[in-house]
């Protein structure tokens, strides 16, 4: 049995990856937090004829254990910067030799293999490799397709990099991005449609490609129901607000009360703003 099984191996009983990772004949080392993960991204891609890529091969524990989880139909290809790595192509895995942060790599890499289903980065966790492995690989990501990066904690460790810079930082910038695509955000542009969605577990981090959903635009829509229209009690809790706008009964829009233009939308913003700012700062230490 795998010498680097956690002590609480029992709550990992039902994980299918974890059986997989115990099953495998050679060395590797994995975080007892990651199966679950892997068995809630994974599970849908199991039995069929995938592409999958890992970086970071090390002693070669993992190609075994993706061998046995994803079936025979599975093409497993490994990436390692270390020359000794292609000793495991005599055990049927293609193996690539190149470094991760070096975009010529990556252009050569996909020009030979074409696109993948799931790439899985567990190489050097630096944010120069985690980063530029992203941004190489996400137009080759198949739809349906995942791109999953390990060991994002190094975001907060010490020698991997600036972290102004780091890959959680990269990741965060990229949630705002995806959130630009709301159509009322799209005409300013800096949106991101190579991403669908962005999943966030401890140290790893996925994102799923969808380029349909994507790139759809962002519109309201409402259904044919003929029901009344309800009263918008958004800002019923704010006083402030309900204050001001008692004073502009005069006139059936309070907003127009106070003038129109510039002015007026600033004064109901700073209204709006104001409301729970205290209280809310609380959760931003």
């Amino acid at each position: 049995m795998n010498s680097a099984a956690p002590k609480d191996n029992l709550t990992l009983i039902g994980s299918e990856t974890y059986k997989s990772y115990i099953k495998s004949p050679f060395r590797s080392i994995k975080h007892s937090t990651y199966f679950e993960t892997y068995d809630a991204l994974l599970a849908h891609y199991r039995g069929k004829a995938i592409t999958f890529v890992e970086i970071g091969i090390f002693d070669g524990g993992s190609l075994f254990m993706w061998r046995d989880y994803f079936g025979p139909n599975a093409r497993i290809i490994g990436i390692d910067l270390n020359p000794e790595a292609k000793k495991w192509e005599d055990h049927g895995f293609e193996i690539f030799t190149g470094s991760q942060s070096d975009e010529t790599f990556w252009q050569k890499f996909f020009a030979e293999i074409g696109p993948v289903d799931i790439l899985l980065d567990d190489g050097g966790h630096t944010y120069e490799q985690q980063i530029i492995t992203t941004e190489c690989a996400l137009p080759h990501i198949k739809d349906g397709g995942l791109l999953v990066v390990e060991d994002t904690h190094t975001s907060y460790m010490r020698g991997f990099g600036p972290r102004r810079y780091s890959f959680m930082a990269y990741v965060k910038r990229h949630l705002d991005k995806i959130n630009r695509r709301y159509g009322r955000f799209a005409k300013r542009g800096g949106s991101e449609t190579r991403i669908w969605s962005v999943q966030v577990f401890e140290s790893i981090t996925a994102f799923h490609i969808n380029r349909a959903a994507s790139e759809r635009i962002s519109t309201p829509t409402e259904n044919n129901s003929n029901a009344p229209q309800a009263v918008d009690f958004r800002h019923f809790d704010n006083a402030l607000y309900q204050r001001v706008a008692a004073k502009s009964t005069a006139k059936k829009d309070g907003k127009k009360a106070l003038g129109s233009g510039k002015i007026a939308r600033r004064f109901w913003k700073l209204v709006t703003r104001l409301k729970g700012a205290s209280r809310m700062r609380t959760f931003f230490k």
